[in-house]
């Protein structure tokens, strides 16, 4: 039988990655389905690790799970390690998939991370305090995410369809991939993948706007500025002093794969006071952060934002 001595989850709501490393050395992955947030995720999670651990016919010392959707009174990391006991579980780390992804990012250095893909969540962390800000959800918060570009570059549509907006290129683009205008908003209301919709009207935002048109540059323009805005008040919250070194980074498709956006995301930081290059992650797999929760000192303010148990 194969012994894990730890074995790492990274749930997210479009997929969960599992990882153990067994005392020989061995690395195992599997994956699966993403996170149902209407249900509670770390059972869920158990669940991935019971499953791992049968297809592998292995036992397991330790598990640490950064997932997404988790609230402070769903953090029972005890409920984990008493589910897992029977495949020899003896310690689980638990947190929210912030805390693991900004590990991945900025290890355990003053700095602040900004995870931009269909929302948007901005954690920083300084010798004294950490803060999380957004992460809302599309209906109240997520500024300057995917979202909230796609939705914004859409009403700019409606708004040019309406005589109250200025023309853009972008009227083109919602007419080929969603139809007649004036049935555009019984479209997506009829649609249960209307967020993931309208999230990837992002990507046609941002390259008209690359491409010069000015109704969607300003739409680009206001996502950074809403990002930077984000970055500089979870620094301030988390007791940053100005002047600082300061390490920021930026993960998720947008930010990584777009050099305008990043510019425009670089510029905007710029003015917040936070300049300089927005700097790569020290790790390129976010599951590299879901293993650190189990190695953060004690002394470290992330610490307190992981949850332990053990017998």
């Amino acid at each position: 039988m194969n012994h894990i001595t730890r074995l790492c989850i990274d749930g997210g709501q479009s997929g969960v990655r599992l990882r153990g490393t067994t005392g020989a050395g061995a690395v195992l992955t599997a994956s699966a389905p993403g996170v149902l947030t209407d249900r509670p995720v770390l059972d869920q999670m158990a669940d991935r690790a019971r499953e791992f651990a049968a297809e592998n016919g292995a036992t397991c010392a330790e598990v640490a799970i950064g997932v997404s959707g988790l609230t402070p009174a769903a953090t029972t990391p005890e409920r984990v390690l008493q589910g897992l006991q029977p495949i020899g579980v003896q310690r689980v780390a638990v947190a929210h998939d912030s805390i693991s992804g900004y590990l991945a990012a900025n290890g355990t250095d003053t700095g602040v991370m900004l995870a931009i893909g269909t929302g948007v969540v901005v954690l920083a962390v300084t010798d004294v305090g950490v803060a999380k800000v957004d992460g809302w959800g599309n209906l109240i918060g997520d500024a300057g995410s995917g979202y909230w570009i796609g939705r914004a570059g859409l009403a700019a549509v409606m708004r040019a369809f309406d005589g109250r907006g200025e023309t853009t290129t972008l009227t083109d683009a919602a007419e080929q991939t969603f139809g007649p205008l004036d049935e555009l908003y019984m479209v997506l209301q009829a649609d249960p993948r209307r967020v993931s919709r309208i999230a990837a009207f992002c990507r046609t935002t941002v390259e008209a706007a690359q491409r010069g048109d000015a109704v969607a540059a300003d739409i680009v323009r206001s996502a950074a500025r809403e990002l930077a805005h984000s970055a500089r008040s979870a620094l301030v919250r988390a007791g940053w002093s100005e002047g600082t070194q300061t390490r920021v980074s930026a993960v998720g498709a947008l930010p990584t794969k777009s050099a305008y956006f990043r510019e425009h995301l670089e510029h905007a930081l710029h003015a917040r006071g936070l300049g300089g290059a927005v700097q790569e992650p020290l790790h390129s797999e976010p599951i590299d952060g879901v293993a650190a929760l189990l190695d953060v000192a004690q002394q470290h303010p992330l610490r307190s934002q992981i949850a332990l148990a053990s017998p």
